[in-house]
């Protein structure tokens, strides 16, 4: 690249990056005072001027107008002065230009590796400009490959970090396999952006429900809560203020094909879909699905919720090793306390004796 062509180059990537021309013109020129002095050894005070329209480049020695000079590097008399100038007058800075007769091949060099730093950096700030503003966001990543447990992923104009804390038991991780993945974090390093993301996150079943159910999409159905073990079970509690509208029926869709999907695209993660209220008797009743509640006695204050449930729902309604009720209790933001019909009459037996 000739400093000619560098000027063309400039005016393309300040059109297709994005990139201010002027930056990179006052980069180049300050990267060429280096140059200048490191190849010509040089203790000069100079500048140098690259012209715009041309490419030409002039370096500028900047000496005092003295009236007898004691340093020829940075001095010189007002009549040497006078001759590049009639403006000069004692005390001013005269501009000599020292331009060595190679200087163009070092110009080159120095402005093509600017022009490259420069893009560097300009795609990197756009980068992280664009993945912080997706931060808790799905996107849609291809596995590249796996170092030291870590699932490198490529998400587009950039590389993403899958941590083994935000991997999916049921995962696979293959070169090439294609996933979606919930954007946890975006940080800036000297490296460049850095962006992690997560299978993991209950904030993947969100998205994926967004992307999934047109009725969420548009705002017509809405997610109040969702509440997650990763790779084993969610619940997500839905709600819509159209009468007309079935929230949870919206969700699972056709034959179940809406939310099929999301279990597949998860490996298989079993999802409850239950209809959120504001009442919390009949919310804690729903979250506690596939179990049949029989009554719920909530202590407001408390946020404590006891129920009662037949005897023959009392292990369904707990779940394996207390999942569901663990789950439920998440997703509603109640402790929730489970006995059966049978334990519930003894206790009042109990209490009458």
């Amino acid at each position: 690249m000739d400093i000619v062509e560098f000027v063309e180059a400039v005016e393309q990537l300040s059109a297709e990056r994005g990139i201010a021309k002027e930056l990179l013109f006052e980069a180049v020129e300050a990267a060429l005072v280096s140059a200048y002095r490191k190849n010509f050894a040089s203790l000069q005070n100079v500048r140098v001027d690259l012209d715009r329209q041309s490419g030409k480049i002039k370096v500028l020695s900047q000496k005092e107008v003295v009236e007898q000079v004691d340093n020829p590097l940075e001095q010189i008399t007002l009549r040497d002065a006078l001759k590049i100038s009639p403006i000069y007058t004692y005390g001013d800075l005269a501009e000599v230009e020292v331009t060595p007769k190679d200087f163009g091949r070092i110009a080159a060099q120095a402005a093509k590796q600017v022009v490259i730093q420069k893009v560097r950096e300009a795609e990197r700030v756009k980068i992280y400009e664009e993945f912080s503003n997706r931060e808790s966001e799905a996107v849609t990543g291809i596995v590249q490959n796996t170092e030291q447990d870590n699932v490198f992923v490529d998400i587009g104009k950039t590389e993403a970090i899958l941590p083994p804390s935000e991997q999916l038991a049921g995962d696979v991780y293959e070169s090439q396999a294609r996933m979606k993945f919930f954007v946890l974090e975006v940080k800036n390093s000297p490296r460049g952006p850095q962006v992690f993301i997560s299978r993991t996150h209950p904030g993947l079943i969100k998205r994926l429900f967004e992307a999934e159910v047109p009725e969420i999409f548009d705002g017509t159905v809405e997610i109040k809560a969702v509440s997650r073990e990763a790779g084993q079970r969610s619940k997500i509690a839905v709600w819509s203020e159209n009468q007309d509208v079935d929230p949870v029926g919206a969700c699972v869709g056709p034959k179940g094909m809406r939310v099929q999907a999301i279990v597949s695209e998860l490996k298989g993660e079993k999802i409850d879909i239950v209809r959120w209220s504001p009442e919390p008797e009949t919310f804690v009743a729903n979250a506690l699905s596939p179990a049949k509640v029989t009554a719920v006695y909530p202590d407001v204050e408390g946020r404590i919720a006891k129920v009662v449930v037949p005897d023959h729902q009392l292990s369904l309604a707990i779940g394996k090793e207390g999942q569901n009720a663990r789950l439920a209790a998440r997703l509603t933001s109640w402790k929730i306390d489970i006995k059966s019909e049978s334990q519930q009459e003894a206790g009042e037996q109990d209490e009458q004796d």
